[in-house]
């Protein structure tokens, strides 16, 4: 009887134990971050970087205290941050920074490993903006005379939709000028306004960073126009301007000026890009690009 008892009172705490075992609760697995979610409602897009990988960064900045920031086909929504100078935008995960020197604006995507060590992903560059002009509503008269209503400019243009010729140029004292012609190659009409983001490449297609693009009002034939939109029609092109000089700056030291092999452009608030074999050597560190306008040679300024 004895021995019973004791066999009994060893199954009973074994069973109370084996109760408590199972009521105990498992301790909380974390689920993986979630990455960060495409935005549903994006702003036009601001700006179009170009970066020394031959990709493109977009950014809109739909007011003072945001940015979102496109690349490689994901959009990040910034706010404003800190900065001891120039512009800074982050998220938990990446930062944006941009500064203007020198009439070129430069910027950096990079991701936050830790705060104070970021690790860059893109080091991008475009020309400082140019403001563009408040194009009053047309009058009757203007209407008449066959000018399009601000209201009535189609869509922006697109890369896809785009096509990059070579339609002349000039060349006299040590400068030289290429006429660049757009079409428009798709079934829709679409518009083009104020500048191309303009980079150049190598014949490894690398882009050639010691020469910036640098926006000029007008083209090289008509000084000072300011840039207004043009229209296209299916097949129909827009055309600008890129200048340049072949005289090595010899109080900069240079010698030898880096050579181009195509050209390669953006569309204003596109980041899709278009390219042209175009070999030329430009000097100076620098190349001068008009805004699109509607024929090939304007009339030179009496």
């Amino acid at each position: 009887m004895r021995r019973n008892q004791i066999v009994g009172l060893g199954l009973a705490t074994f069973g109370l134990a084996a109760v408590a075992g199972c009521e105990q609760a498992e301790p909380p697995v974390s689920p993986p971050p979630e990455p960060s979610a495409p935005i549903a409602e994006a702003a036009p897009v601001t700006a179009t970087y170009v970066c020394d990988s031959g990709l493109t960064v977009a950014v809109a900045y739909p007011d003072p205290q945001s940015a979102q920031v496109t690349w490689r086909d994901r959009t990040y929504a910034l706010r404003a941050a800190p900065a001891a100078s120039g512009a800074r935008y982050s998220d938990a995960e990446v930062e944006w920074r941009s500064l203007t020197r020198d009439g070129v604006e430069q910027a950096t995507l990079s991701r936050l490993v830790a705060e104070d060590a970021p690790v860059v992903l893109e080091r991008c560059s475009r020309p400082a903006s140019v403001a563009t002009p408040v194009v009053p509503p047309p009058t009757d008269a203007a209407a008449a005379a066959g000018q399009v209503p601000a209201a009535a400019v189609a869509p922006p243009c697109n890369g896809p939709q785009l096509r990059l010729s070579a339609e002349g140029g000039d060349a006299g004292a040590g400068n030289r000028a290429a006429i660049l012609g757009v079409q428009n190659i798709g079934a829709e009409a679409c518009s083009l306004t104020g500048y191309p983001t303009v980079t150049l490449q190598d014949a490894q297609s690398r882009p050639l960073a010691a020469v910036r693009a640098e926006q000029s009002l007008g083209s090289y034939f008509r000084q000072g126009e300011i840039p207004g939109p043009v229209e296209l029609a299916p097949q129909a092109k827009a055309f600008f301007d890129v200048a340049w000089n072949v005289v090595p700056d010899e109080s900069q030291g240079q010698k030898t000026c880096p050579s181009a092999a195509r050209i390669r452009i953006t569309a204003p608030g596109d980041t899709s890009p278009v390219a042209l074999a175009q070999p030329f050597t430009p000097c100076g560190g620098r190349i001068r690009v008009s805004p699109f306008r509607p024929v090939a040679e304007a009339e030179p300024a009496a």
